[in-house]
């Protein structure tokens, strides 16, 4: 069996991950590895202002805005209904990094995987974790085919960056643990948009809250946010089920009944706040929802995985792959947790007209 070497192999295709080897690519030989063949439809489309400074710093950002339309569309604020039954609008038309963007998400994904192999990463699409063993100051990976438990290869690496999201496949795999605090999970569909006005739009129900984005080619996404066992899971497979749901919000039943026809259903994701109890060891550290993953509340969770790539980029050059690099990272990363936990408390906190109701007392 051929043992491939290189400085650094990621686990993980997505955001976090591409960001990490387009950022290091011109330092480091990189190995990019991710179980999907391709990226796929998902949720988490909200691109904060922030953002585009890092997709600028890396020459990414003037590819992707010559895809308005297609790749993303501007969002020109919020219609957040929180706290209270009125309307109150939150617009971007201060911010000196510009407005949010709506991404085609499974198109912005492809669109970095294609940079990181334009820029030389060598990119192993297919392929996932099997098993890891570390052994002469080196981690020596065995990967295989998504496709069949046939074809296997290794990688030998003198660092591994988890950027596998939720899973943390990597940390996992050395026995580490998430610490939870919550069950939030996101159910949504999507359908087409006919509106003109086409603002985002959240709001805050007994059960939990709904958000509704549009996104390029017209297309609208709806998502309802609440408690994994407040809802019965039956109720959280079907689109004449999410109706019944929304019958609890009009603001929402009325985006859903214009095309309630044309609705797709997508399926329930995780979406609550969790922190990989260990984020950094011997040549290896994780980032972005490897590392936090945060409540979709916060809009940050993209903005994150961009972030803490970033931040590992430049304790790599100034620190290498030594203690000094796991003792900062993890630092760095501790800070974020608990800022993150503070902000989205206050957030929460200023929804009270549910106070007794499970899924706000739990946050109260």
């Amino acid at each position: 069996m051929v043992t491939e070497k290189t400085d650094i192999v990621i686990i993980g295709g997505g955001i976090a991950g591409c960001i990490a080897a387009i950022s290091l690519i011109d330092s480091y030989q990189v190995t990019l590895v991710d179980k999907l063949p391709e990226p796929t439809e998902r949720i988490g489309e909200s691109l904060a202002p922030a953002s585009q400074r890092i997709l600028k710093q890396l020459d990414v950002l003037e590819g992707l805005e010559n895809q308005v339309g297609t790749l993303y569309r501007k969002s020109v604020g919020m219609q957040s209904y929180w706290g209270s039954n009125q309307v109150h609008l939150v617009d971007d038309l201060r911010n000196p990094d510009g407005f949010v963007k709506n991404l085609d998400r499974q198109a912005f994904e492809t669109y970095l995987r294609k940079t990181a192999e334009a820029r030389g990463a060598h990119c192993l699409w297919g392929s996932k974790l099997h098993s890891s063993s570390y052994e002469n100051s080196r981690w020596q990976l065995q990967l295989r085919a998504s496709d069949t438990s046939l074809s296997v290869s290794t990688i030998s690496a003198s660092f591994v960056i988890d950027a596998s999201g939720r899973q943390s496949h990597f940390a996992k795999s050395l026995g580490i643990k998430r610490q939870v605090e919550d069950q939030l999970v996101a159910c949504w569909v999507t359908l087409p948009n006919s509106r003109t006005n086409t603002m985002s739009t959240i709001s805050a129900s007994e059960n939990g809250w709904w958000y509704s984005a549009v996104i390029p080619n017209d297309k609208r996404v709806v998502a309802f946010h609440t408690d994994a066992d407040l809802v019965p899971k039956n109720q959280l497979k079907t689109t004449a089920s999410f109706l019944e749901l929304a019958k609890e919000n009009p603001v929402i039943l009325s985006l859903l009944s214009e095309h309630e026809n044309a609705i797709v259903f997508k399926g329930t994701v995780a979406a609550n706040s969790t922190k990989l109890e260990q984020v950094s060891g011997q040549q290896w550290v994780a980032i972005g929802d490897a590392a936090l993953s945060f409540d979709p509340l916060s809009s940050q969770g993209m903005y994150n995985a961009m972030a803490s790539a970033m931040q590992l980029q430049a304790l790599l050059l100034q620190y290498g792959f030594t203690e000094t690099l796991q003792k900062t990272h993890t630092e760095q990363t501790e800070y974020i947790w608990h800022h993150y936990l503070k902000h989205k408390s206050i957030f929460y906190q200023a929804e009270t007209r549910w106070k007794t109701a499970a899924f706000w007392e739990r946050r109260l």
